[in-house]
């Protein structure tokens, strides 16, 4: 009994804001022909190996290893919304009267490359990370066609909150490309991808590595934060508050897609708290139904 409630912890896929939230099954329908098996092994590894890429070229970048990121010109100083919004922070803020610190001026000396790099992430791997992430609405028709078990309403909803940063944020904003939590979320996205995908394939061929199912179910405590915040203030850059601290008379005179940004940006946190403690008990039921069966065997 425990083996077939482990089980269910996963074989196909849903993508979610980074991390996913565990579904309650994402096993793999037994009444599938065998092709729908070796072809979801294949979507499966073939994910898995495109964000494995896209997390090894990030950070081959970060600390230019390969050379190449000392070619690539520094992002141009493009005062965003969240800049402004981090100097008006008192840690940032200069003595001198007009003059505001910059969180690169308040890393120690080692690590400023790394942050300069970090906004020219986009340049390296932008348009692999758009290819890869909109293959992901392959797992919408995944659950259309009946192929894996995992709700329809979430699936979709997954998928295209992680493509509205990647097509309606990033693509469209030259101050969210150059952002450094970009290269955040990346690295928040590759490396549960990388975890999640290799998990499904590896529960396709009817075995569940415990420390896949450990990271699988355990990352999120910090992933989804890192990855969810920077998705929120990436869009939240990209809106016009020339003070960077929203006011009244600043929502003044916006476009409609201006306030639709500045709504999602709202509603991002009190989700993120539901989800954040849904991953939790779900983690509680997937942890708790493993240990038996280690035990057991």
């Amino acid at each position: 009994m425990a083996n077939k409630k482990s089980a269910s912890a996963g074989a196909a896929s849903t993508v979610n804001s980074a991390p996913p939230v565990p579904p309650k099954s994402v096993k793999a329908k037994p009444g599938n022909p065998a092709f729908v098996k070796y072809y979801l092994l294949a979507y499966n590894v073939l994910s898995t190996l495109g964000w494995g890429y896209i997390l090894f070229i990030t950070l081959v970048h970060l600390s230019n290893l390969d050379g190449k990121s000392s070619n690539i010109g520094a992002a141009a100083a493009v005062p965003s919304t969240f800049a402004r919004f981090m100097s008006s922070i008192p840690f940032f803020k200069s003595p001198t009267p007009g003059v505001s610190l910059t969180i690169e001026s308040r890393l120690p000396s080692y690590l400023r490359p790394v942050y300069r790099r970090s906004t020219t992430t986009y340049s390296r791997v932008g348009g692999t990370v758009a290819v890869v992430q909109t293959c992901a609405l392959l797992e919408v028709a995944h659950v259309l066609l009946g192929w894996v078990r995992s709700p329809l309403q979430t699936t979709a909803m997954q998928v295209a909150s992680r493509l509205w940063i990647v097509w309606g944020i990033v693509q469209q904003f030259d101050v969210a490309r150059t952002n450094p939590l970009y290269t955040s979320a990346v690295l928040a996205w590759s490396i549960t991808e990388v975890v999640r995908y290799s998990f499904y394939a590896c529960s396709l061929l009817g075995y569940e590595p415990p420390i896949l199912l450990y990271l699988r179910y355990t990352m999120f405590y910090v992933l989804y934060p890192v990855g969810a915040g920077s998705e929120a203030f990436l869009s939240y850059a990209t809106l016009p508050i020339p003070s960077g601290i929203p006011s009244f008379k600043s929502f003044l005179g916006w476009s409609a897609p201006e306030y639709a940004r500045a709504g999602l940006f709202l509603v991002w946190w009190p989700s993120l708290y539901q989800l954040y403690t849904h991953m939790i008990i779900q983690r509680r039921k997937i942890i708790g139904t493993a240990r038996p069966k280690s035990k057991t065997n």
